[in-house]
């Protein structure tokens, strides 16, 4: 049965989506801007997915995030923008005059969690991105947007790096995964977009000490907040940016196009997620 209506609410859909933080943020904002409106979860499992989609409002929402594993194909069944294209995959959905349209917001979420962290990063000329999944998409596609001249793409299947270079030109540059420490020297970023790091993973061996003293390090795996990377970046004094940054910074456009007010993210909000974070 579809939900009860509510003239103000969003959900995130995934399979599963339990884990996810968003409701937290994004009820947060709600109160913050003493807005009436609401933030759900929906695990919709693949086969139900289409029809969630094309009956959004029906099921009393008007607009939501998508997570895994429906990022891709959510484009063949909402009207994407060209980041979304570009990307291959969308997280954020809003009605435009009945339209149901789609875009990716880990993009400016990526970029702006840098620019707060970091305000010179994008000096850099050589950027090293680690894997070749949806995020690394997000962040290449943003990185080039913002001038970086040369982005080292490197993944343990080689041919996934190539086919994203292929994608977006002769800027982006596959690198074998063994290969990786040798352009370190030059790299004045290094971001890594794997699960590598992660609770329950294995972690990323990369040798951070050939990095330059300039060099930024950033890592989009929030549990841990502070993953092995960050740590040893940090043990040199290296600037870094962690992953719940960019959760955190994703979400401000999505907020915006449902509920009509720009939020902030405040150093308030971030202690509410990472006490949360502690807790898990």
């Amino acid at each position: 049965m579809p939900n009860q209506i509510k003239p103000h609410a969003a959900c995130l859909i995934g399979w599963p989506a339990a884990h996810s933080r968003s409701p937290l943020i994004h009820h947060h904002w709600l109160r913050a801007l003493g807005l009436d409106g609401g933030y759900s979860i929906e695990s919709v499992p693949p086969e139900g997915f289409a029809e969630f989609i094309l009956n959004l409002s029906k099921h009393g929402y008007i607009g939501g995030n998508i997570t895994i594993p429906h990022k891709e194909r959510v484009l063949k069944l909402t009207a994407p923008d060209q980041r979304a294209r570009a990307v291959g995959a969308a997280n954020t959905l809003w009605y435009d005059h009945g339209t149901l349209r789609a875009t990716n917001t880990d993009i400016e979420g990526f970029i702006d969690n840098l620019d707060h962290s970091s305000d010179d990063w994008d000096h850099a000329d050589d950027a090293l991105v680690l894997g070749a999944g949806g995020a690394s998409r997000a962040v290449v596609f943003g990185l080039l947007e913002r001038g970086i001249k040369r982005i080292h793409l490197a993944n343990r299947t080689i041919g996934r790096a190539q086919a994203i270079a292929h994608q977006f030109g002769a800027r982006v540059l596959p690198l074998p995964w063994e290969d990786i420490n040798s352009v370190l020297p030059r790299v004045g970023l290094l971001v890594n977009t794997t699960s590598l790091g992660m609770y329950g993973q294995p972690p990323l061996e990369v040798a951070t000490e050939r990095l330059p003293a300039e060099a930024v390090v950033a890592d989009l795996v929030y549990v841990p907040l502070q993953t092995p990377l960050l740590a040893a970046a940090r043990a040199r004094g290296l600037r870094t940016a962690d992953g719940l940054g960019m959760l955190l910074y994703q979400a401000v456009r999505g907020f915006e196009l449902w509920f009509g007010q720009r939020p902030e993210v405040t150093p308030e909000l971030r202690e509410l997620l990472e006490s949360d974070l502690t807790v898990a």
